[in-house]
């Protein structure tokens, strides 16, 4: 499936870092990495404040790689790494019913024209991990016109669960960014996958943003979908991919307990202002969900009501792997 998306200029903005930071080149600041390992589940410790080589500033951008790995103790879920990078600052939440918890935070303004970011996020067998974003993700035009990367990588292991609900997506004007997810799942493993993008802020055409999500199950092929918005991608905004609509997004729900949904499930009474639809994948265990909207606000109300239905298809016995905030 190939959707599309548009495109105008912004000053090149410079960057903004929190906390301790090292210079490494020339007009480049950035804070060092962090990488945490825990002895138990709940006294994380620094193992070094130095940034890892992979996040050393190139000269056309930052390259940085942040990664979270959670694993079952026997009693509950434990985090043994926590690897901050870059613009990326990994902060633990507290527990809730037995799944850790962990937020996002953006330390310096990414993806820039040139940057190489990376997430690699992984829950071991019989982990339960939640993992989010503190705010939204600007793509913004930086000093070089090279394109930036985004590339998260999701793994579940046997028994495992995994819920990524990271905050919208914005390609703002001017902006090249090429964004991958890369899902490697247990034939047991339980995922929940929100991807959301603005294309434009407010009276914006959008930069030239493409995404590309790649799901294996039991190492068998569940979903390969690219999608291109902005110039030069053709016809993104013609009637038959977006319209006048600037908001989209899916929403993934994978789990072996669930019931077979045998017809579309349509969302949406206001087709202005949204819609969306809910549907089977060749493997009965999945569910997909594509939205457009005209507001973030209308399309997050589509994706969320898209997972109560898919709830909805669970087997009453199986315990739930989404809870409300």
């Amino acid at each position: 499936m190939t959707r599309t998306t548009d495109s105008a200029p912004l000053p090149g903005p410079g960057r903004e870092a929190t906390g301790p930071v090292q210079r490494a080149a020339p007009g480049r600041v950035r804070p060092t990495g962090t990488e945490h390992h825990d002895a138990g589940h709940d006294s994380p410790r620094s193992a070094g404040a130095g940034a890892s080589e992979e996040s050393v500033p190139h000269p056309s951008g930052v390259h940085a790689t942040a990664r979270i790995r959670a694993e079952h103790n026997g009693r509950t879920t434990t985090l043994p790494l926590l690897h901050s990078d870059g613009p990326f600052h990994l902060r633990r939440l507290r527990c809730h019913d037995e799944r850790a918890r962990v937020n996002v935070l953006g330390a310096m303004s990414a993806p820039l024209g040139g940057d190489r970011l990376a997430l690699d996020i992984t829950a071991d067998t019989r982990a339960r991990l939640d993992v989010t974003t503190s705010a939204a993700t600007i793509a913004l035009r930086g000093s070089t016109t090279d394109p930036a990367t985004y590339d998260v990588r999701l793994t579940a292991g046997k028994d495992a669960s995994l819920i990524w609900l990271p905050q919208p997506l914005i390609s703002t004007r001017g902006s090249t960014l090429h964004q991958t997810y890369t899902v490697e799942l247990a034939s047991t493993a339980r995922l929940v996958l929100r991807e959301e993008q603005l294309l434009g802020r407010t009276a914006e055409p959008p930069g030239h943003l493409t995404t590309r999500l790649t799901v294996r199950r039991a190492g068998r092929l569940l979903l390969d979908q690219h999608t291109a918005y902005g110039g030069p991608a053709p016809a993104w905004d013609g009637p038959a991919v977006l319209g006048n609509h600037r908001a989209c997004g899916q929403l993934l729900v994978v789990r072996p307990d669930m019931t077979v949904l045998r017809e579309l499930v349509y969302l949406g009474d206001d087709p202005e202002a949204g819609s969306a639809v809910l549907a089977p994948l060749a493997d009965s265990s999945a569910l997909l969900a594509t939205a457009v909207a005209s507001t973030p606000a209308r399309l997050r109300d589509l994706l969320d009501t898209a997972l109560a239905h898919a709830e909805g298809t669970a087997s009453p016995a199986a315990p739930r792997i989404w809870s409300p905030r």
